[in-house]
């Protein structure tokens, strides 16, 4: 009996230990004693010989006296928008449940940009709203040890800039101004802001003060074997919540470094820039994004006075996230007669509302439950008119819905790699059609460059040379079907759509978008081009503030475009005559498989497949053919109810080019101009023969013989669609110059 007795104590004793244990374990996961700050890593490549940076050089000067340009600028490619796991959703995507493959730090970026893609410039564009003092002191350290590996050399292989992304998100089109990446010429402390300044609102909700809410505590136990991982992204939470906010009554220059500043509007971050002394680039991306810009925004808000236009001297025409050249007449909604609401616009052969999709969907429900066919378009219409007012939540509003019912809605079916979800009040386009005739005077207008980059959230800059590695080279999260259920929860069909409440929509964050289908429309990143006199950190930068720029859509396209009497790409005529105009383009190296022989030892084998997974930019001594080049006219207003869509003409000159691939150029004018006096802008577009590309074939619509869709064979960015599957198809890649502005003049 004793010896019994003995024996269930002893059980008695091991459980009550195990509680205490787990209690103790679970309790100090909830008061967060678990998780570490990340570190920016070991830059571990070697800079690139010099003879290799000045062969690249001679071949361009030799094509380039080929195609009798008249100057000796060089053009450097770069990246000037990259993030690392010190960006809230790019450490969110590199955890296990998202098939992530770990941290991507800093020392990454510098890596693989040197030695991968072998780009010549880049820039650190974490979000502000997840920043730390600590974190932006890394970023600046670990730049100036990017830098310091050319330390010394005359022409630098590779010039790193540092910088951060404002990612405002609003909840109207009136107070949505969207995402700037601000960049600096300098590595001084007294030429750098004294902290990343982040947007307020939606977005420091999303990614610092209810960022924990997407890593719930159940998580560590639920894949205990990556435990480490989750506790980290937490204290990497939990760390930016800590920071104390800025006195909103302390002038912006006696703020200390160490407290967490917000602007909530572009007037406000243009005035705490001036207010430190410092003068960025601040350069607006994703305008046309409707992963997360609101149904109806437009440019034209950007023009008032107070927000500053004159300091956007460039514009990312291009990412991995898409495309935002192209205008189009239609919209996803339409506004109603009493301001307030929104109604939705009837599909067209070119476009199909979600808001529509919405309300198909709930008739076909109904009708398969056997009610009339009035109860049926009832139900639809009430459909429609709630998703329209849902704004990026549209998708939420019919319960139980998958992905693939929604078709191609809320796409551009005819744009060259679209963003997903368009916006066309947001093109670059549209913009440079605007006016604001507020002043007396002069209308106020956009001027800017072109760029294109990346906005790679794995560390990887300058993405797009090569259609490889699909998983790792865009954003898509290859989320397992374990986990997609708990991400992406779709609740159960229901016969009537959900109202959802905007203080609900404005604290969902993340889960508001339509992230699982975004994910099959991330492709690899543009790069920024330069027209610059030398490789320096000021020649580079001193073209970016000139508009002396091009974006191309990832290949490596060279691209002339000025007036003959000498006025460069992003610079202004003033005249009564059409000036005539020049372009010249040769198409990019066709790529060979593999590294380059010297990056092994020059990076180390081991960091050359973790990085590059063995595939690097590998130029052959052969070209790509330019098949055309296209001018793009715009006219912006000359009142103020004149309406844009009659303004852009594109393409309004189309010069089809030789078939020898020896480059292709032509001059031309523009007869019009004199007669119509007014302004008129200019840009071209090289287009290249096609060639394969990484989610290029992302629906894979099935399309009837008035162009609808009628099913999707969806290349997911999940375990749906096999790891090998690249879901490429030939596209005719391209390069934008920076427009020329010719004002007319008597």
């Amino acid at each position: 009996m004793n010896g019994e007795t003995s024996i269930w104590r002893g059980a008695l004793g091991l459980v009550m230990t195990a509680i205490i244990v787990g209690g103790v374990y679970f309790l100090s996961m909830a008061i967060e004693l678990f998780g570490e700050e990340r570190e920016p890593g070991v830059i571990k490549g070697a800079a690139l010989p010099s003879v290799l940076v000045q062969t690249r050089a001679a071949e361009q000067q030799a094509i380039a006296r080929g195609m009798k340009v008249g100057n000796d600028k060089q053009i450097l490619f770069g990246d000037l928008h990259v993030h690392t796991t010190n960006s809230t959703d790019a450490f969110l995507w590199s955890l296990p449940i998202y098939g992530g493959e770990g941290a991507h730090p800093l020392a990454d970026a510098c890596d693989f940009a040197r030695h991968c893609s072998a780009i010549d410039f880049w820039a650190i564009t974490d979000h502000a709203e997840a920043s730390t003092p600590k974190r932006w002191q890394d970023a600046k350290q670990s730049i100036r040890a990017c830098n310091a590996v050319a330390d010394g050399a005359t022409d630098p292989d590779l010039v790193s800039f540092v910088g951060f992304e404002w990612t405002q998100v609003g909840q109207t089109p009136d107070e949505h101004y969207g995402h700037k990446n601000v960049i600096f010429r300098d590595l001084d402390d007294a030429k750098i802001s004294k902290r990343p300044i982040a947007s307020g609102g939606v977005t420091v909700r999303a990614l610092r003060t209810q960022g924990k809410d997407l890593v719930p505590l159940a998580l560590p136990v639920l894949d205990f074997s990556n435990r480490k991982d989750y506790f980290d992204i937490r204290r990497f939470l939990q760390n930016a919540a800590d920071t104390t906010l800025c006195d909103l009554d302390t002038p912006v220059a006696d703020l200390p470094a160490s407290c967490f500043e917000v602007a909530e509007t572009p007037a406000q971050l243009f005035a705490s820039l001036d207010a430190q002394g410092v003068d960025p680039l601040v350069i607006p991306h994703g305008t046309t994004w409707g992963f997360y810009t609101p149904t109806g925004t437009t440019f034209d808000k950007h023009l008032k006075a107070e927000n500053r236009s004159e300091r956007y001297r460039l514009l990312e025409i291009m990412s991995g996230h898409g495309n935002s050249e192209e205008f189009r007449d239609w919209r996803s909604v339409t506004a109603a007669e009493d301001g307030l609401t929104a109604t939705c616009p009837a599909p067209r052969p070119d476009y199909l509302p979600m808001c529509w999709q919405a309300g198909e969907i709930i008739r076909d429900r109904c009708l398969e439950a056997g009610e009339d066919g009035a109860t049926c378009e009832a139900r639809a219409a009430a459909a429609r008119l709630n998703a329209a007012n849902s704004s990026v939540a549209a998708h939420l509003t019919v319960p139980g819905t998958k992905i693939e019912e929604w078709l191609d809605a809320g796409q551009c079916r005819d744009c060259f790699l679209p963003s997903f979800g368009y916006r066309p009040g947001g093109s670059a386009q549209y913009a440079l059609a605007l006016s604001n005739f507020d002043k007396n005077g002069a209308p106020t207008r956009f001027k800017w460059g072109f760029i294109a980059s990346s906005d790679n959230h794995r560390a990887r800059a300058g993405t797009g040379y090569k259609p490889i590695d699909r998983l790792r080279q865009t954003e898509a999260v290859r989320v397992s079907g374990q986990w997609r259920p708990r991400i992406f929860p779709k609740g159960e069909p229901a016969a009537e759509t959900y109202v959802i409440d905007p203080e609900l929509l404005m604290n969902l964050g993340f889960a508001a978008t339509e992230m699982e289908r975004q994910a099959s429309f991330w492709t690899t990143g543009g790069l920024a081009a330069v027209h610059a006199q030398g490789r320096s950190r000021d020649a580079i930068f001193d073209a970016l503030e000139r508009r002396e720029t091009y974006g191309t859509s990832g290949p490596r396209i060279l691209l002339w475009f000025n007036t003959v009497d000498g006025t460069p790409m992003g610079g202004t005529v003033r005249t009564n005559k059409g000036p005539v105009f020049e372009v010249k383009a040769v198409g990019a190296h066709k790529q060979k498989p593999g590294c380059p022989e010297d990056t092994r030892d020059l990076l180390g084998a081991e960091r050359m497949q973790k990085l590059c997974a063995n595939e690097c930019f590998n130029p052959s001594d052969e070209r790509l053919r330019i098949t055309r080049i296209e001018i793009v006219r715009i006219r912006p207003q000359i009142t103020p109810d004149e309406k844009v869509d009659g303004l852009i003409d594109d393409p309004w000159m189309v010069n089809e080019c030789p078939a020898n691939g020896e480059g292709c150029s032509f001059s031309f004018s523009d007869p019009a101009f004199e007669e119509g006096e007014r302004m008129a802008t200019y840009y071209a577009r090289a287009i290249q023969e096609p060639t394969e590309r990484i989610n290029a074939d992302n629906l894979r619509c099935t399309y009837d013989a008035e162009g609808n869709c009628l099913e999707v064979n969806m290349c997911y960015g999940d375990d749906r669609t096999a790891a090998s599957d690249e879901c490429t198809r030939p596209v005719e890649e391209r390069a934008w110059s920076s427009p020329i502005f010719v004002e007319y003049r008597n």
